[in-house]
């Protein structure tokens, strides 16, 4: 198997402790080489305005190709498309177009009265209003929200009909989640890259909570494996194992990109990406 493309996705710090560890994150991946980094928004667009700051800090001092992440959530659309149109200032010609998680206490999605109903008419609109590459959200296994598999697939096939270049997946835990879900994008004539979201499990009881929130499958041999009492103090040999094959089983399988959902904890991530043949790049006159 040749050496895959890689990317990675951080969150922006909310304290001066979570900056040094985005930091930190930043310097132990950047050797690695990704094709681009992602900044995400917090739910609700709670963290619009840090996801803005530190895009621009990361495109200038990192050398790094840096996608901001824009939602539509508790925001006009002249909000949003200002703050697109900084990202473009600043350099930054990426954006991840999400419609965005409702704020927390919410019922769920409400469009602003002024804002983008959805992220159909985000991508459209930042289609138009200048030369960005989007990349959408894409979901494996069926979204909370959708009526069947089938609609995340047609839906997703409308945002790249609207402008989107790439679509990055929801995490999953079985390959087979991704292939089932890649060959109905094909068999629905998508033809537009659909790039696996590898999520390395820092912490099960968390990454359970957002699985079972977002309606990701979690076998039970995957509980199994975390939950037995022979899990104890072993976890992180287990997460780096567990997706390690993931990430095998999917290039082996033609997948030729992987975007790492990062958690701004670079460990697990490095280590998986060293099994599979992802290491830092020395410049030749570093080598003695």
């Amino acid at each position: 198997m040749t050496r895959p493309e890689i990317s990675f996705e951080f969150f922006p710090p909310r304290n001066v402790e979570a900056t040094f560890r985005l930091w930190d994150t930043v310097q132990a991946l950047a050797p690695l080489k990704p094709r681009f980094v992602s900044v995400t928004y917090g739910a609700g667009g709670t963290t619009r305005e840090l996801t803005r700051d530190v895009v621009a800090a990361l495109h200038k001092r990192s050398g790094l190709r840096v996608a901001a992440h824009l939602t539509c959530v508790d925001a006009t659309r002249e909000e949003t498309l200002g703050i697109a149109r900084q990202f473009q200032e600043a350099g930054v010609q990426d954006i991840v177009a999400l419609r965005g998680d409702p704020p927390k206490g919410s019922s769920g999605f409400t469009a602003h009265p002024d804002g983008f109903a959805s992220s159909l008419d985000l991508i459209a609109a930042l289609r138009e209003a200048g030369d960005f590459t989007i990349r959408v959200g894409a979901y494996p296994d069926k979204h909370p929200e959708a009526a069947d598999a089938q609609a995340d697939v047609a839906w997703l096939k409308r945002k790249f009909e609207a402008g989107a270049s790439e679509a990055l997946t929801q995490f999953f835990f079985e390959p087979d989640s991704f292939f089932r879900f890649r060959d109905a994008c094909a068999a629905a004539g998508i033809d537009k890259p659909v790039v696996p979201g590898i999520l390395p499990i820092e912490n099960w009881k968390g990454a359970r909570r957002f699985a079972e929130a977002t309606g990701t499958k979690i076998p039970g041999w995957v509980i199994d494996l975390f939950e037995s009492p022979q899990a104890e103090g072993r976890q992180d040999q287990i997460a780096t194992e567990l997706c390690t094959r993931l990430c095998q089983d999917l290039m082996a399988g033609g997948v030729d990109k992987l975007h790492f959902y990062t958690l701004n904890r670079p460990e697990l991530t490095r280590d998986v990406c060293a099994a599979l043949g992802v290491t830092p790049e020395t410049a030749l006159e570093n080598v003695a």
